[in-house]
């Protein structure tokens, strides 16, 4: 089922605020519907051997004074692997990023700063402490949450019950549909977000359980926001990016749906179609009615869109952006409906041009009260240009494509290589 709280397609009806059947949703909800979130990822996939609490503790106030409202975190639990993504001992906030000590810090410097923080939180899967059935490590004895092997999928090497969703291959995965299992998630979620501090969450590899569980996860824990990551592959016609993702879009809605509306998504959808677009086929950011062809043309108050992350850029690279577009690409995300990401790496690696550009444009964003559900009118998309009006306040274009707006109220606000932003005077 696709329920569109936004818009109702494919009339263009971008601009209407959530509809009557939300009024009811409590304040956990409160951001999603303000809409004026930008996020701040703080990390990147080698993040771990840096002492990265104390690093971060020296760039809060920058991370604050640039606008960004909530800064996803690594995960800080306890894991066998040194990014956090092979998690054992949940309660334990000792890390390779830092002490638990070092952490609370970090978190209640935030939230003097007004920048909440993020939890990353993996719960797909675990690593068992006692090898059980089958010889495999899927018992967790001696540690906080003693699970026997009913907690882990019979696909996966346990007793419990089929998955719900994707296998995460090679380790343990959490049977999602026990109930003494999602009691004691829902005591550890809040736990992380009453006692140690966390407001939002950031769902890890949620292709992997049923979106039904997200939902009583956040109705239990209640955080502020909530954001899952559900990526699977763009439509392919061998390398070739087909320009209808529909159904790839359409995917990412019924998983944002079923966790009760209440968590946004990642669009992975306009990740994939904008670093093709960049690259020269601008013509791409149009969809077959004329709207943006992500997730944010169809529901963009659930839509968290983003140039990169710890998996798809970084030094993995399993699906980096193009490294020579990365101002494009922010002068599209940054100007647009949605609720904008910035990648640590972007922010901070690549000198203090990059960084005082993307600044401005958040300027610009904030100034000019952009926000997920503002209006769009996409006025080309060609090759070498896109050109978009939004919540008729600014104008942009990207492409090395001639174009400016008709009018003297509009006046530049801020460009770059191949961008340029205007505002009303």
């Amino acid at each position: 089922m696709f329920i569109n709280l936004d818009q109702s397609s494919p009339v263009d009806m971008s601009c209407v605020e959530e509809s009557a059947n939300t009024a009811h949703q409590t304040d956990h909800l409160a951001a999603i519907k303000s809409g004026r979130e930008i996020i701040f990822q703080a990390f990147n996939w080698e993040s771990h051997k840096h002492d990265w609490w104390t690093n971060l503790l020296g760039k809060l106030l920058d991370i604050s004074k640039s606008g960004f409202t909530s800064a996803w975190l690594p995960p800080a639990t306890h894991s066998l692997s040194p990014q956090g993504y092979l998690p054992q001992d949940l309660y334990s906030l000792d890390s390779s990023y830092g002490s638990e000590d070092q952490l609370k810090v970090l978190l209640e410097q935030m939230k003097a700063c007004n920048v909440r923080a993020m939890a990353d939180i993996v719960i797909n899967h675990r690593i068992g402490t006692t090898q059980g059935h089958g010889g495999s490590y899927n018992r967790f004895d001696n540690i906080p949450l003693p699970w026997d092997e009913q907690a882990v999928t019979s696909c996966t090497g346990g007793l419990g019950n089929r998955s719900t969703g994707d296998n995460f291959d090679g380790v343990p995965n959490i049977d999602h549909t026990q109930a003494f299992v999602r009691k004691d998630l829902i005591g550890w979620l809040k736990w992380l977000r009453r006692t140690i501090g966390f407001q939002d969450f950031r769902f890890d590899f949620a292709r992997g359980y049923a979106a039904k569980y997200v939902k009583e996860y956040i109705e239990e824990a209640r955080p502020v926001f909530s954001v899952g990551e559900y990526w699977d592959s763009c439509n392919y016609n061998g390398s070739y990016l087909e320009h209808n993702q529909d159904s790839h879009r359409q995917r990412i809605i019924s998983w944002i749906d079923n966790t009760g509306q209440l968590s946004t998504a990642f669009d992975f959808t306009t990740k994939g179609i904008l670093q093709e677009a960049v690259k020269g086929e601008l013509w791409r950011l149009r969809d077959q009615v004329g709207k943006p062809p992500g997730v944010l043309g169809w529901w963009p108050s659930r839509s968290v869109t983003f140039l990169d992350n710890h998996d798809t850029g970084s030094t993995q690279a399993h699906w980096p952006f193009p490294s020579n577009h990365i101002m494009e690409g922010y002068a599209y995300i940054l100007t647009h409906p949605g609720i904008p990401t910035v990648f640590y790496d972007h922010f901070y690696d690549l000198g203090p041009s990059i960084h005082d550009q993307i600044v401005k444009l958040i300027n610009v964003r904030k100034q000019q009260d952009i926000h997920s559900r503002s209006c769009i009118r996409i006025v080309e998309a060609q090759s070498n240009l896109y050109a978009a009006v939004i919540g008729e306040k600014i104008c942009m274009k990207i492409g090395d494509g001639s174009w400016c707006p008709s009018g003297r109220e509009w006046m530049l606000a801020t460009s770059g290589h191949k961008y340029a932003v205007w505002q009303k005077q």
